[in-house]
């Protein structure tokens, strides 16, 4: 009879997140784990966790009841940023057998080897400060698309952020180890596009400790990255608006493997709150960002990131905000409602916006995405751009990505599945 354990996982949050989980499930596997789908009786459950918003946390207490009540033997092992932040609030949870923290999540293989079900939860952790070196990361579970994590952790001090607390200081991997890693995920077969995943994306060329000791940036990551063979397409997941210097855009725009797709968070529109939330730039030079952008490759799509009623927002702050994302030529927009997080100086700043107010404000964000994603979509209606498809068959439809990241659905074609496909936009 097998002894074989199986373990299975359930991600929350960033695509970062999800390059850690698929990094932990190989380890695992190479130990002699079988993999098992979250819905499926496993031995061990794992819980990779968010800190952004007050409904990650929500959801993980959530998770582990519904584990607790279909397989109460079974370890449950939670690991990410609210593990880091909160760990003895999570250890306290009902079922809950190990608290992982940031420096201990990729030791997982040699905690599982000596856990046993208990009466308390054991944590691993320790504080933020002492967080250091670079685990590398990316996901392998979907064939057609791959995150591959840079850098990590942030020395950036928003006022509503808890991510330095949760990740520690910044620090990235080396240009020749992410070269090494492209072209092993290449070698592998299959995968057409690798998105570039970091919490400061743009701040990568700090060494593992955190110390900037090279001439590394981020420009000469990208522009090496352009050259490797295998590999279709390059996505940038998300860059500040100050990092995203001109000759970034710039090799974007005259690159043939980097898609014609940024996402640049904004937060607000208002200088007076941009201030508050101790951002490092004003809404002009936002401003500057998209029309260079635009200038440069008139078909890009523009993402960007969004938080709505943070302390001291006004009904005319808001309307600033709306206003300048109304005039700007972006494709879409991730609105957050601000949540109250432990230990961030937002929560000295007054007066607090009500929560019907602050849902009121997400709602009218959001309507002002959908139009703008509509409006961009028109745009391209009768140019031919290049489809990713994945293989995927939902109720015989597939769905891929343009370039310039617009959704196509179309009825399945096994031809087509994790295939680049030249189509018009109708």
């Amino acid at each position: 009879m097998s002894t074989q354990r199986s373990v299975a996982f359930h991600t929350l949050g960033c695509k970062l997140n999800y390059s850690e989980t698929s990094t932990l499930s190989r380890m695992l596997e190479s130990d002699g784990f079988l993999k098992k789908e979250f819905e499926d009786i496993a031995d061990v459950y794992v819980i990779n966790t968010c800190s952004v918003t007050d409904n990650a946390d929500k959801e993980c207490r959530q998770l582990v009841r519904r584990i607790q009540r279909k397989a109460p033997e079974s370890l449950v092992v939670i690991t990410g940023c609210y593990a880091q932040l909160k760990p003895k609030e999570i250890s306290e949870i009902p079922g809950v057998d190990l608290v992982l923290g940031a420096s201990e999540k990729f030791n997982i293989v040699a905690h599982l080897r000596e856990l046993t079900k208990g009466d308390s939860a054991k944590i691993s952790s320790c504080d933020i400060e002492e967080v250091s070196g670079f685990n590398t990361s990316f996901s392998l579970n979907d064939r057609t698309r791959t995150f591959l994590k840079v850098q990590d952790g942030c020395d950036y001090t928003c006022s509503f952020c808890t991510i330095p607390m949760a990740r520690g200081k910044s620090r990235s991997n080396t240009i020749e180890n992410v070269l090494i890693n492209a072209r092993n995920i290449a070698a592998s077969g299959g995968v057409k596009e690798i998105v570039l995943t970091g919490v400061n994306l743009g701040d990568f060329g700090k060494g593992a400790d955190g110390n900037k000791k090279t001439e590394e940036d981020f420009l000469e990551l990208i522009k090496e990255l352009d050259s490797i063979e295998g590999i279709e397409r390059f996505r940038i997941s998300s860059i500040e608006p100050n990092l995203l210097s001109d000759e970034i855009i710039a090799f974007v725009a005259r690159s043939k493997k980097f898609m014609p797709h940024f996402h640049i968070p904004l937060q607000s529109g208002s200088d007076k709150i941009l201030g508050l939330m101790r951002r490092r730039y004003k809404k002009d030079l936002y401003k500057q960002r998209v029309e260079l952008i635009k200038r440069l490759m008139p078909h890009c799509a523009i993402g960007v990131d969004v938080i709505v009623g943070f302390p001291g927002e006004t009904d005319g702050d808001f309307k600033e905000t709306f206003d300048f994302l109304h005039s700007l030529d972006i494709s879409y927009l991730h609105v957050f409602t601000y949540s109250e997080r432990a230990n961030t100086k937002a929560l000295e700043i007054t007066p607090v916006v009500p929560q019907n107010v602050r849902h009121e404000r997400n709602k009218t964000l959001r309507n002002l995405s959908y139009m703008k994603m509509q409006y961009f979509s028109n745009q391209n209606v009768g140019q031919t751009r290049t489809v990713l498809f994945e293989d995927h068959n939902k109720n015989g439809m597939m769905e891929g990505y343009t370039d310039n990241y617009i959704r196509i659905a179309t009825p399945y074609q096994e031809k087509w599945a994790n295939e680049l496909v030249s189509w018009k936009i109708q």
